[in-house]
C-alpha cells in the first residue's frame, strides 16, 4: 500500500504539473533573462548553498544536545557530501550516510541515528512556524476558523514532541522494544537522552528555511519585480510547499510535490508562467547548490588530508 501510495502521488503531481505547463507554454517561452536578471540567480544560488551549510552547521548542534561532542567542520563535510543522495530511489540514503559517518566518527548508533530523525522534525516545526506567521492568508481565508485552529494545532503537536518530557519517554521505549528484539541486555542506550528542549536547533532551522525562501524569492525577483508586500506571502507559499515536499511520500527530494504545492498555491497570487519558470529555475539552482556542496566538502577533505 505505501508503494501504491507513492505512485498515486507521483502520478498527480506529474499530471498536474504537465498540465499547468502545457496550458502556459507560450508565456513561458515568452520571459526573458536579462543581465542582472542572471546576477540575481547567481545570487540566489550562493544564498542556497549557504542554506546547506548552515543545515550542516545545525547537524552537529543536534548532536551536541546528545552530549556527542563533534567536529563541526568535519560533519558540515558529511552533511553535504551525504545531501546529494536524497534523490535516490527511497529518499533516505542521506540519512543513511550520516548514521554511518557519525558511527565511524565513535558516535552511538542511537544518537546517530536520533539526530538525523531530530533534523526533519525541527525543520517541519520551523517550516510550520513560519508558515502561521507568514502563510496564513494564501493558505486559509480569516473567515476559516476550523482550518486555522487546525493549523496552530498541528504547529503546537510538532513543538511539543520534540519536548523532553514527550521525547525521551518515546526513546527509551524504542530501546525498549529493539533491545527485546535482538535480546541485548546491554543498558548502555538507555542514558541517551535531551536534556532540555532544542531552541538553538529550532531557532537554526528557521535561519535555514530563512535562507532557502530568500532563494526563491531572488529567483522570481530575477524574472520580474517584486513589491516588499509581496515577500511575506512568498516566504510563507515556499515554506508550506517545502514541508509539503519534506513529509509527503513522492519522488525522492520532495521533486513534483514542492513544485506542484508551489504552484497551486501561488498561480492566482501571480501570473502562472512566471511562478511555473521560477519553481523549475529554483529546483535546478537547489540541484546546482547541493552538487555544489558536496564538490566543495569533497575537495576540503582533500585538501585537509593531503
Amino acid at each position: 500500500m505505501k508503494q501504491i501510495l507513492r505512485w498515486l502521488i507521483l502520478g498527480g503531481t506529474l499530471f498536474f504539473l504537465v498540465k499547468a505547463l502545457k496550458d502556459h507554454w507560450l508565456e513561458v517561452t515568452a520571459i526573458r533573462i536579462d543581465g542582472v536578471g542572471w546576477a540575481i540567480l547567481a545570487t540566489a544560488t550562493g544564498v542556497t548553498l549557504l542554506a546547506h551549510i548552515w543545515a550542516g552547521w545545525i547537524w552537529t548542534w543536534v548532536l551536541r544536545e546528545l552530549n556527542q561532542p563533534v567536529s563541526s567542520s568535519q560533519f558540515v563535510q558529511v552533511y553535504l557530501k551525504t545531501n546529494i543522495a536524497k534523490y535516490l530511489p527511497g529518499n533516505v540514503w542521506h540519512y543513511y550516510g550520516r548514521i554511518v559517518a557519525a558511527k565511524n566518527a565513535g558516535i552511538s548508533t542511537g544518537a546517530a541515528t536520533l539526530s538525523v530523525l531530530l533534523e526533519p522534525l525541527l525543520m517541519a516545526a520551523a517550516a510550520l512556524i513560519i508558515t502561521d506567521l507568514f502563510g496564513s492568508q494564501i493558505i486559509i481565508p480569516n473567515s476559516n476558523i476550523v482550518l486555522q485552529s487546525l493549523q496552530f494545532l498541528s504547529l503546537a503537536v510538532v513543538l511539543l514532541a520534540i519536548h523532553p518530557w514527550f521525547l525521551n519517554p518515546a526513546i527509551r521505549l524504542l530501546y525498549k522494544l529493539k533491545r527485546k528484539k535482538s535480546d541485548i541486555n546491554s543498558q548502555s542506550n538507555v542514558s541517551l537522552s535531551i536534556e532540555r528542549y532544542p531552541l538553538r536547533p529550532l531557532l537554526g532551522e528557521l535561519g535555514f528555511l530563512g535562507l532557502r525562501g530568500t532563494g526563491f524569492i531572488l529567483t522570481i525577483f530575477a524574472l520580474s519585480p517584486l513589491n516588499v508586500s509581496q515577500i511575506p506571502l512568498l516566504l510563507g507559499a515556499f515554506s508550506l510547499a517545502w514541508l509539503l515536499g519534506l513529509i509527503v511520500p513522492g519522488a525522492p527530494g520532495g521533486l513534483g510535490v514542492f513544485e506542484a504545492t508551489a504552484i497551486a498555491l501561488l498561480q492566482y497570487r501571480f501570473p502562472a508562467a512566471l511562478v511555473i519558470s521560477a519553481i523549475a529555475i529554483y529546483r535546478l539552482i537547489s540541484i546546482v547548490a547541493e552538487t555544489a556542496g558536496a564538490a566543495l566538502a569533497w575537495l576540503d577533505e582533500r585538501i585537509a588530508n593531503s
